[in-house]
């Protein structure tokens, strides 16, 4: 389905044509034609960036009466920022509807200009609860004639503590409106919300619910608590375009590792309770047009931030509700774009994942913290790549270029290649330099001699297989695995541990099936590359292993 066939007006498709809009979203699908058929209660069950706001925005365009210049459309969102971000969705939704008129109302700002507007007259209002209520208990506001009401991001809202302002709100609004309720999950309170001021409401649900967003992966690192900060660090030098969110407990915690990183020279900035609005406002800005890399926050400070190109959300803590941690891993993979939620732990937190994971329904990769020399080579890769893409202004430069061929004519290109590559490349040479290990290994007992030919699994007698095929190749386990099942008898054995490193893998696969898997994997052609596989008797750390460290894999069953 497209815009053209959910019969918007020629105004309203007109904004949309403007904004590049062809295809709605699974949300804007299912919402819009409902609204346009029959204007009634709606409960929409959806993650942040999912397109809410244009799912119920455009059809409540649509019902606005122009010439009736008193607020018709009420929508309460739980944050300042979310405020001002729906009131800028609203007016390019409505740019091409003549007389159309919004207002946004929030804490923090000034009352008086807010009043100053909504006296000259406005169809749509968007409000945090606090402020609007209390433009009610001064009678600054009017809401009788509000035919919809929407309350978005309503378990948000709740949280924070406005349940007694929206029911207050609620009161004071037109017993026969039109409720559109919206929340990522359907928590108790929203439950509530829903029973006593709804009417048979109709629930629609992108995605099934408490599910975390479609395109996000969910890793975790296992370190010492220690050790937190050094992991946020490893994490960010390993992924060089960054540009994500990192999650903190506590308005201190925020300040305390934001203003670390800054020391270290990473291009970050938090948001806290501590920082004025004009203060606030200006990182988020620095934020939302990408002029900062990291941005350090709790989650209320992060509420109404809406920015569809992260690509992490790095949990430093984790939260300790399950639905906060739903919210965080939904401000990545956006728009159609993967993103990457990472979270670090220590030991005593592992039950924390599998109950995160029962609840959202999403497998976490236990992954290891990044060494040294990985980061170092996406570090050297990133750079490169860099400059492989930089726009050369020939004008500029050509001028130049007889000096400096003059200056370098004494070095072979190789050397020049090399110089400059240090120039960017010293710093992290230097500090990664012997750096230790961070992972805490998860210990489980193993039978057998660790340093024989062969090991024991689950009573199994065990061997282990090395072959060419590594981490240059984007190898994973599952399609290891996938390799393995394919040789004869091979798909009911039992597969040990997998280790994938720069250039090569291995993995410990039963004694009886050696041959056969090993037969399998030297026919195999994989991404152009002819597998090279042999038995490794050596369990105890020979030249292969010190040159191709990489992590632990996690023994599993074939099925």
């Amino acid at each position: 389905m497209q815009f053209t066939e959910m019969g918007l007006s020629p105004e309203i498709l007109r904004g949309i044509e403007a904004l590049n809009f062809e295809t709605p979203t699974p949300i804007q699908e299912k919402i819009i034609p409902a609204l346009q058929q029959d204007m009634r209660d709606i409960i929409g069950i959806a993650q942040t960036g999912t397109g809410k706001t244009a799912a119920f925005g455009l059809p409540a365009i649509e019902a606005i009466n122009i010439a009736d210049v008193h607020p018709q459309l009420l929508i309460l969102s739980p944050t300042r920022e979310l405020c001002i971000q729906i009131t800028n969705d609203l007016e390019k939704y409505g740019r091409f509807v003549n007389g159309l008129k919004i207002a946004s109302v929030y804490g923090g700002a000034s009352m008086e200009n807010q009043v100053k507007t909504l006296r000259q007259g406005v169809h749509i209002v968007v409000a945090t609860p606090g402020r609007i209520h209390d433009l009610i208990r001064r009678r600054r506001i009017n809401l009788s004639a509000i035919s919809i009401l929407v309350l978005d991001e309503a378990d948000e809202m709740l949280k924070m503590g406005f349940r007694e302002d929206v029911d207050a709100i609620l009161a004071r609004t037109p017993e026969n409106k039109t409720t559109l309720l919206f929340s990522a999950t359907m928590a108790p309170g929203v439950a509530a919300i829903a029973k006593n001021y709804m009417c048979n409401p109709s629930e629609i649900t992108a995605g099934r619910k408490n599910e975390s967003t479609l395109n996000v992966s969910h890793v975790y690192h296992m370190v010492h608590a220690k050790d937190r900060y050094k992991t946020l660090k490893r994490v960010v030098d390993y992924y060089p375009e960054i540009y994500g969110i990192v999650f903190c407990r506590t308005r201190q915690e925020t300040k305390d590792v934001s203003a670390r990183l800054v020391r270290e020279g990473y291009n970050a900035e938090a948001i806290h309770g501590d920082l004025s609005q004009s203060q606030r406002d200006h990182v988020m800005q620095k934020f939302r047009s990408g002029n900062l890399n990291l941005l350090v926050a709790t989650d209320v400070a992060a509420r109404g931030l809406d920015v569809n190109d992260l690509t992490h959300v790095i949990n430093y803590n984790l939260p300790d509700d399950t639905e906060v941690y739903t919210h965080r891993s939904g401000r990545t993979g956006r728009a159609g774009k993967e993103g990457v939620s990472v979270s670090i732990i220590n030991l005593k937190e592992r039950g924390r994942i599998a109950q995160i994971e029962k609840s959202t329904r999403k497998k976490f990769e236990h992954r290891r913290v990044p060494g040294g020399s990985d980061i170092c080579e996406r570090q050297l890769f990133s750079m490169l790549e860099r400059m492989k893409n930089s726009n050369v202004v020939h004008s500029q430069i050509d001028p130049y270029m007889d000096k400096v061929c003059d200056m370098l004519s004494d070095l072979p290109k190789e050397e020049i290649v090399k110089r400059f590559v240090s120039l960017e490349f010293n710093r992290f040479l230097e500090y990664y330099k012997d750096a230790p290990d961070l992972n805490v290994e998860m210990k489980k007992k193993r039978k057998g001699n660790a340093a024989g030919p062969e090991q024991k699994s689950n009573g199994r007698s065990m061997a282990r297989i090395v072959f060419n095929i590594g981490k240059g190749k984007n190898i994973t386990r599952k399609e290891i695995i996938d390799l393995l099942v394919k040789a004869p008898g091979a798909r009911n054995s039992e597969i040990g541990r997998i280790e994938i490193y720069r250039r090569a893998s291995s993995v410990e696969v039963e004694n009886r099936v050696l041959k056969n898997v090993l037969g399998e994997l030297n026919r195999t052609i994989y991404r152009g590359i002819r597998i090279e596989a042999e038995e490794n008797r050596d369990f105890s750390g020979n030249d292969f292993r010190d040159r191709h460290k990489g992590p632990r894999g996690i023994k599993r069953k074939v099925s």
